[in-house]
């Protein structure tokens, strides 16, 4: 999808964009062959042909920071499979509700093999680092909650492609919570952890917090689920989200 995209090239709006796919155009290079057949005034023509040339030599070289600036925040799930590479699934647990006010307690990083979890008073600190290995962050209500807590946390490490599932999936017709998504989509939580939500995580958080190891044990696998049901979510619904883009 992000090879057929030119909403992100400056003065280019979404009309002009789905002009070009009325045409029949497949890709970036498919455009550069056969950009005579879309008829747009010819300074916007002169402004296409320099940003479809340029986000080619961009994807080539890997530049993320390129495409994050660029493209409007709730589209970054265009970018997706070109960056699978380089990607983690993150989630969050937190005291409360607000980054001003409350603190990170945990955060999930899922690359799609290996899980890692950083807690508060063991290892948070090194959740930068792992995060700066990544160009493409997957969360689930992130851009209002998990990344302003965790710039709060880590003030200018956050330079990422971002994929918000909330916004995708609710265009899709998947309206409410992620739990409640996940079994729209069929995808089912452990025995232990069925039926929790944020506010269980705090209060388990409050029980390790007086001493209660099994609790933790229990935050760590509640969050673990929430990480890595975002990479099953995104992989069931990323070609719908091409289709219902695409569909005119």
């Amino acid at each position: 999808m992000l090879k057929n995209t030119y909403i992100h090239i400056p003065g280019i709006g979404s009309s002009t964009e789905r002009r070009i796919w009325e045409r029949g155009i497949k890709s970036w290079d498919d455009y550069l062959k056969n950009h005579e057949v879309v008829k747009i005034p010819r300074a916007k023509k002169k402004s296409l042909l320099c940003g479809v040339e340029e986000s080619i030599e961009q994807l080539s070289a890997g530049n993320h920071i390129f495409f994050a600036k660029r493209l409007p925040s709730g589209l970054h799930w265009r970018a997706y499979r070109h960056f699978i590479e380089r990607t983690a699934y993150v989630d969050i647990e937190t005291t409360g509700l607000f980054a001003e006010h409350d603190e990170i307690t945990m955060i999930g990083v899922y690359n799609g093999k290996e899980m890692k979890t950083f807690i508060r008073g063991i290892d948070i600190g090194d959740a930068a680092a792992e995060l700066g290995k990544y160009k493409q962050l997957i969360t689930f209500n992130g851009a209002r909650f998990d990344l302003p807590f965790i710039n709060q946390e880590f003030p200018g490490i956050l330079n990422h492609l971002h994929v918000d599932l909330l916004y995708p999936l609710k265009k899709l017709g998947y309206s409410g919570g992620l739990k409640r998504i996940e079994r729209a989509l069929g995808i089912s939580r452990s025995e232990e952890t069925e039926g929790m939500n944020g506010f269980d995580a705090v209060r388990l958080w409050r029980r390790y917090e007086k001493g209660d190891e099994e609790s933790l044990d229990l935050l760590i696998k509640y969050n673990e689920e929430d990480v890595k049901n975002l990479e099953k979510i995104i992989k069931m619904t990323h070609p719908k989200m091409i289709e219902c883009e695409m569909s005119f």
